[in-house]
């Protein structure tokens, strides 16, 4: 049987890291484009990288991702997230292969006392997250065949993240200040790599059956406060002999930021469970694993 080739958005991001390394043991050959020969801010070079790709499938998993900067630079991150994920779009419908485009909980404003569902009005309350919602729509007008998947406060052992700015701050200080007030689900970008990759083989082994597309949440299962999420990653670094620190809870009125976040961030992911057979581990399970490897490799 041929191996499936994925193109994947984006070269430094956590989530193409995490489908190139998960790649090999499902027969997946990951193609992974990215600047400066495909920059989504350049329509015509999104098409000529991706039709040259020449993938079964793409993933578009590049972002603008600086919640905050954006609120000085909303073009910019307009033109990567909203027209940039269209260019995507349109070149995935132009080879006639599945789209999965990676979004997010910012599309929502937070003030809801329950989980998101799929159905639910979008309400960005940031640049970023308006950004993110015109990226939605601009992959459902431009593709036929796509799968948005919706997902919350990744982590992994790559790039700049909650987790890994934990442990580095946990060197230099005994008490770190975090917030209380916000909720969600920590999802470990390795097992959103697993959830993506049946999602992708879903879309190519039953390519009539149109309730497989659409948009979907897939964040890991539980909930928890971003106060939560530090004392769980202290509490897996004290057992292996790493940095660990006092967390102290605050409210996000301690903390302002030039982006508001939602306070509720929140998702059901039960479509995605009734619909493509994917469901995420409970958010303490990958911390250990992912702690373990950050504390091994050094940073």
């Amino acid at each position: 049987m041929a191996r499936l080739r994925i193109a994947v958005t984006g070269k430094q991001g956590q989530i193409v890291k995490s489908l190139s390394e998960r790649a090999g043991e499902h027969q997946i050959d990951v193609v992974a484009v990215g600047r400066p020969e495909f920059d989504l801010t350049d329509p015509v070079s999104v098409r000529r990288v991706l039709i040259d790709t020449s993938p079964d499938a793409i993933v578009n998993a590049a972002a603008y991702t600086a919640v905050d900067r954006a609120e000085k630079e909303p073009e910019l991150a307009l033109a990567v997230n909203g027209a940039g994920a269209g260019a995507v779009a349109e070149a995935s419908d132009e080879l006639g292969v599945p789209l999965v485009h990676i979004s997010t909980d910012y599309v929502f404003d937070g003030l809801e006392n329950r989980s998101y569902v799929e159905d639910d009005p979008v309400a960005p309350l940031s640049a970023y997250g308006k950004s993110k919602q015109a990226g939605e729509a601009a992959v459902r007008e431009n593709s036929k065949n796509h799968v948005i998947l919706r997902t919350s406060w990744v982590y992994s052992p790559f790039g700049v993240n909650f987790l890994k700015t934990m442990l580095r701050l946990a060197k230099t200080r005994d008490e770190i200040s975090v917030v209380d007030d916000q909720r969600g689900a920590p999802t470990f970008a390795l097992d959103i790599a697993d959830g993506v990759i049946v999602v992708i083989k879903n879309l190519l082994a039953r390519p009539s059956e149109s309730r497989l597309r659409g948009t979907f949440h897939l964040a890991a299962a539980g909930e928890t406060s971003w106060a939560g999420f530090a004392k769980a990653v202290f509490e897996a670094s004290a057992s292996f002999g790493g940095p660990v620190a006092t967390v102290k809870e605050i409210p996000t009125t301690h903390y302002p930021t030039p982006a508001p976040r939602p306070a509720n961030s929140r998702l059901d992911c039960s479509k995605l469970l009734s619909i493509h057979g994917v469901a995420l581990r409970d958010w303490r399970a990958p911390i250990p694993q992912c702690v373990a490897r950050v504390l091994a490799e050094g940073e």
